[in-house]
């Protein structure tokens, strides 16, 4: 097993994701909200099939736009005028261009502004209070569903599931199932639907213990880590074990495509590290790349997850795959606000030295843009921050060139094409917290 060991210690499967703040909206704003709102359905009216990450092209088409100085678009909620959901037949597979959807026919896609809705900063726990008894049913579950063959790694499993946290990957599921689930008429959940949420707290939560290890942290959500408690080998085993007990109750539904899906995740969070790792300091890193990787390590389980999610809820085709754009298009501007945090925010507000990712030779967006403004900044990671003071530099040149506020554009594009995805859906309270979770994850960087 010695091999196993030096590739995680190479290598491992990250998924980190920073915490999640509280605000302070409360349920009856939402549903007031949602109430005022008229039931209507978008105008998503093709049956296209697209390709499962097209990154390539359409992050070639963001670089070239963030270089010429566009900025991303308005993000502006623009429910006027939306027709009913009309989901037609076609032969003809159709595909993204730089990132677009094909087939919407209904005029400009609705698209976020804080302005106009949601005045009050948005409470995570306030926007998945609508899936609030699936996800209790979710913990209780939890704990049990990782088997009792080895009490060691039984518990050691149950010690992060015990640690509680926002629950944000099964909640994406249990609000697209009950979205979709609309279209179809379907009353309730299927005991699929819920399974796959498991799954994919188990896949997250199998990460989350690999990335401790790697990470060297103590702590997580406020209680002592799995290879704190038990030790590095106990840790690596029991992510390890999630994930092939994750692997057999997804096999047990039985669905080829869900299978196939989720499964192209796992393997995903091992390409991603593969990228990082292989590109440490190299200040030669294209945006492009940094996309691929975003999606291998943080994006592709959230597409997944809502992707799955409306699969058994027996939609169209279109439908599902417009999900997917949602799951893949968010991750990807989660993962893009969490880096422009690394630098914005303090070391106590981190959790973490500001900058970490930097002084690990790992170039995200920020430092990315910045490279293209300031030759001294290349010098500075070359040097791998060998002379004192020189990461500190570093921070600064990213702060003052403009990778800051570049990155914020490109967050912002990445959520407005996730905005875009939701036109399919109709309006209901799970389409509006689908909404509030693009609109939150940018209120962090506001």
């Amino acid at each position: 097993m010695s091999w196993v060991f030096d590739l995680r210690e190479q290598f491992g499967v990250s998924c980190t994701w920073v915490l999640l703040r509280m605000m302070s909206m409360t349920w009856h704003n939402l549903e007031f909200v949602r109430t005022g709102l008229d039931l209507v359905s978008c105008g998503c009216s093709s049956n296209s099939s697209f390709d499962r990450f097209p990154v390539r092209n359409y992050a070639k088409g963001v670089h070239r736009s963030v270089r010429r100085g566009h900025g991303a678009r308005k993000l502006s909620c623009c429910r006027r005028d939306i027709g009913r959901c009309r989901v037609l037949p076609t032969k003809t597979p159709e595909t993204l261009v730089h990132g677009s959807p094909i087939g919407i026919s209904q005029g400009p896609a609705p698209v976020l502004d804080k302005k106009e809705e949601f005045r009050s900063p948005i409470s995570v726990t306030n926007l998945f209070q609508v899936v609030a008894d699936d996800l209790l049913t979710l913990n209780k579950n939890l704990q049990s569903i990782v088997g009792a063959e080895n009490p060691v790694l039984m518990s050691a499993a149950e010690q992060i599931f015990g640690a509680g946290g926002k629950r944000m990957r099964p909640a994406l599921v249990f609000l697209v199932s009950r979205a979709t689930a609309e279209i179809v008429g379907l009353k309730e959940l299927t005991k699929e639907h819920r399974r796959l949420a498991e799954i994919i707290e188990m896949i997250h939560t199998a990460s989350l213990i690999h990335d401790d290890v790697l990470d060297e942290s103590d702590m997580r959500r406020g209680k002592e880590t799995v290879h704190q408690l038990y030790g590095t080998r106990v840790a690596v085993l029991a992510g390890d074990f999630m994930f092939a007990q994750s692997s057999w109750y997804l096999a047990n539904l039985e669905n080829l495509e869900v299978i196939k899906l989720i499964s192209q995740v796992i393997k995903d969070f091992a390409s991603g590290e593969i990228k990082q790792a292989s590109s440490l300091f190299d200040c030669d890193v294209e945006l492009e790349e940094y996309l691929i990787k975003s999606y291998y390590k943080t994006a592709s389980l959230i597409a997944a997850s809502t992707k799955g999610a409306a699969i058994f809820s027996s939609v169209d085709s279109s439908v599902s795959e417009q999900m997917y754009q949602y799951g893949k298009n968010l991750g990807l501007s989660f993962q893009v606000v969490d880096d422009i945090l690394d630098f914005t925010q303090s070391a106590e507000q981190l959790g973490k030295p500001a900058g970490s990712d930097l002084a690990k030779g790992n170039l995200t967006a920020p430092v990315i843009f910045a490279l293209e403004e300031e030759p001294k900044l290349k010098e500075l990671i070359e040097s791998e921050f060998c002379e004192t003071g020189s990461l500190d530099e570093a921070i600064g040149i990213v702060k003052s060139c403009g990778g800051i506020e570049r990155a914020r554009d490109l967050a912002k594009e990445k959520a407005d094409l996730a905005i875009q995805s939701l036109q399919c859906l109709p309006q209901s309270a799970f389409r509006l917290a689908l909404e509030g979770m693009v609109r939150y994850n940018l209120e962090r960087i506001d």
